[in-house]
């Protein structure tokens, strides 16, 4: 199916048509699946969360969700917003749970010393982005449709309506500074 059909079956399902989103669904799916999977590439190998939960958890709540979906860029923007946000959200309840929360006091010699997860580095990341969206807010937002969202220049040029150059000159400006936030950190 092209990315034509993809947005009738989304404008069909947000009119209330249920069996656009059984057909949808595996159309949309594999996407998703292959977008979570490169978040997950550059983690370590034994996360706690893997791509088929991250795909399930931001499907269930994107078709939850009461919005005017535009096309098929605009669902894959949303659902990089879901995956970023359930990411974060993971990340913080692992590491609160390593800060001990919920937990009982442990003997000084029962204590193991463990290396920092994952979840840190996501939340570095959403940390770098915010600070990055209350300067920039179109380049914050470029990065997250580009690396939550698996978006091509292309897509997020159409989805934002701006130019490939400007997009190009933004993006490379926006990957220096987040590459150097994330050095600092």
């Amino acid at each position: 199916m092209s990315n034509h059909d993809i947005t009738l079956l989304l404008q069909d399902w947000v009119g209330g048509d249920a069996s656009s989103l059984e057909k949808l669904t595996p159309l949309v799916y594999e996407h998703l699946h292959k977008l979570a999977a490169s978040i997950f590439n550059s983690e370590r190998p034994n996360h706690t969360m893997q791509a088929t939960a991250l795909v399930h958890e931001a499907f269930v709540k994107l078709v939850d969700i009461k919005t005017n979906l535009q096309n098929r860029n605009h669902f894959y923007a949303l659902a990089a917003k879901m995956m970023r946000r359930i990411l974060v959200d993971h990340a913080r309840a692992k590491n609160s749970v390593k800060r001990g929360e919920n937990q009982k006091a442990l003997a000084l010699e029962d204590v193991i010393i463990v290396a920092p997860e994952v979840g840190e580095e996501i939340l570095s990341l959403h940390e770098a982005l915010n600070i990055l969206e209350k300067n920039d807010s179109l380049k914050s937002k470029l990065l997250e449709l580009h690396y939550f969202g698996g978006l091509t220049y292309q897509e997020i040029s159409d989805l934002l309506n701006i130019s490939t150059s400007k997009l190009d000159r933004d993006m490379r400006f926006a990957k220096a500074w987040l590459r150097n936030q994330l050095e600092e950190d």
